[in-house]
Formats: structure tokens, sequence, C-alpha cells
């Protein structure tokens, strides 16, 4: 992740838009320095496509100041536009003609002399990784080949800002990782990107800044690690099968929760390594060994479901590293 100095490259106050009696946005705020990845998380209706719409001039709010590239998103719409980039949740590649052909459209749509957009459609596909398919029809292109030729597209005209509205809902695993590490060479090379994701993971891995949006306003607003804070639940969880030795380490780790019928503790904790060899040392010093222990440190998930009430959160990797007792001799 990079952070440039320089103006904000978007900046929205009061933001406000609705649909019937229905507040979809109702008063967010957001500054995105330039050259950031700034992401914007919320569950299913929060109104992250809503605000995309509305700072990329697709849709007009109802109140509030928004300011995108220098510019008033409605007096200065087409300046906004030409300097922006938008790849929404659905793919606009068109399937009859090739990925070349796609490229050339844009270019043809951006006013690019011909010479010029065939050197530019090259250029990209190739950075793309999709030079050796170019000439073939889209239709044939798997969902992460039809994804990077979607931002391939949007990057013709040049923007420095670009919306991408969960870019990677669909996607595998390796293509996933595939379109991030497009993203990070994006921002290196000083484009803003503003993300629209419901994968807590992506955020975490890509966003200099994360805004969390629920019920139409920011609930809270901060780098990864700052919303991490803001959420206690932290521990050690101890699994044993001798209903003795649980007996025995509970009384070694006084203050530890404890379910007697599963068997387990689970002890307060930072997830330091500190924290965990005093856990340790404890149930040494009382001459007891844990069948299983986990650590969980707090994530976006617990943020996520602490900030929204844990609406419409998709499964996500587990966050907890598990060591057995036969694992670790």
């Amino acid at each position: 992740m990079t952070t440039t100095s320089g103006g904000p490259a978007i900046e929205a106050s009061g933001l406000r838009k609705a649909y019937g009696d229905k507040a979809v946005l109702d008063g967010v705020d957001m500054v995105v320095p330039a050259g950031t990845v700034f992401a914007l998380l919320g569950p299913n209706g929060a109104g992250k496509t809503t605000a995309v719409k509305v700072l990329s001039t697709l849709v007009a709010a109802d109140a509030g100041h928004v300011r995108v590239g220098g510019h008033d998103v409605v007096a200065g719409a087409q300046q906004v536009r030409a300097a922006i980039g938008v790849t929404g949740q659905f793919s606009a590649v068109d399937g009859l003609i090739t990925g070349e052909e796609n490229m050339l459209l844009m270019a043809d749509l951006h006013h690019l002399p011909r010479r010029e957009g065939r050197r530019v459609a090259a250029e990209l596909l190739a950075r793309f990784g999709l030079d050796e398919a170019a000439r073939k029809p889209a239709s044939t292109y798997s969902g992460g080949m039809k994804r990077r030729l979607d931002l391939a597209m949007t990057l013709v005209g040049g923007p420095r800002i670009i919306f991408l509205d969960e870019p990677t809902t669909g996607l595998d695993p390796r293509s996933r990782h595939t379109m991030w590490g497009i993203v990070r060479g994006l921002v290196a090379d000083g484009v803003t990107v503003f993300l629209t994701t419901q994968y807590l993971e992506e955020a975490d891995e890509l966003a200099d800044r994360i805004a969390v949006l629920s019920e139409g306003r920011i609930a809270a607003e901060g780098t990864a690690e700052e919303l991490k804070r803001l959420v206690p639940g932290g521990h050690v969880r101890l699994r044993f099968t001798d209903p003795a030795a649980y007996r025995s380490a509970a009384a070694a780790l006084r203050g530890a929760g404890g379910d007697e019928e599963a068997l387990t503790l689970r002890v307060p904790s930072d997830g330091s390594q500190r924290e965990l060899r005093s856990v340790l040392d404890r149930l040494d010093a009382a001459g007891v060994e844990a069948d299983e222990l986990t650590v969980h440190t707090t994530d976006l998930d617990d943020v996520f479901f602490a900030l929204t009430g844990g609406r419409d959160v998709p499964a996500q990797p587990g966050s907890s590293s598990t060591l057995r007792k036969e694992e670790t001799r």
C-alpha cells in the first residue's frame, strides 16, 4: 500500500440519497487522499454501490457536496468523468468480440487516434496477462480473465481515480490474488482506488483506510489496525479431554471463561507472544497440558459484526491459528 502527498482525490460531506422513503445514504462524510486505496465495507443494501454511483456522477445526490479529482460532481461532471474509471459489479465485456476488439472499442470511445489506441490496447493486454488470448472471443475467457479485461478497459483513458465496485465477487482465490496484485501496481503508479467489497480479507490486504457503512451512515473509519483496536475479543482457547485436567487448568487460569460441558477455557489475550507464554507457563506450573490451543486475534470480521450487527457477512477464511498437542510434539 502506498500513500502519496497532495490534495484529496475524493471529498464528500453530508452526502444523502434516498429512494422513496428509504434513506440509502444518510449524511456520509469521507476524504480519500490521492494515491491510496480506500475501502468501503458494508452488508448488502448498506449503500456501497449507491455511494460509487454518486461519486462517479452516475446518480445525483439528494444533498451534500462532493468533489472528485478537484472538481464538483455536479458543476464539473465532465471533468470528473475525464479523470475517473469505473469497474462495476457486472462486467462490461462484450463476449461476442475478442479481447483486443473490446479494448479498441474503448479506445474509440475515448477518441484516441487509431495508432495510439492500438498501442495502448496492446500494452494493457500485456500488462494484464491477456496478450496471448487477445484475439480469442471474450466469451471463451474465464471469470478471472474477464474481470482483468474489464479493468484493462477501464484504464484505456488513463484515469487517475478508479472506482472498483466489488471487483472480485465470484472469483476463485487465485484470480482474487491476481486482482490484488494489479490493484497494488496501480496504486504504486499513483492511481487512487476506491474499493467496495464484502471480502473483509481483501480490505485488510489492500486498503490504506477503511470505512464501514451501516444503515446509510459511516459507523467507523480508520486503518485496519485502528478499526481492530475498537473491538475487544482477542483470546486464547484451550480444549481438554480430561475433566480433571480441565478443572486444574481453570484453577490455574483464574479469570478465564469456562465451558465445563465442552471442557474448554477462554483466556482474554491480545495474541502476543508474551501473553501466550504466560498462559503456557501457568499451565506448566500446574502440571497441566491442553489437548488443543487456539489463538484468536481481533480481525475485521469482529469489527464488521460489532458495527453492523453481523448482517449478511459472507464466510471468511479463519483468522485463528490452532496448535494441537500431537502437532507440537
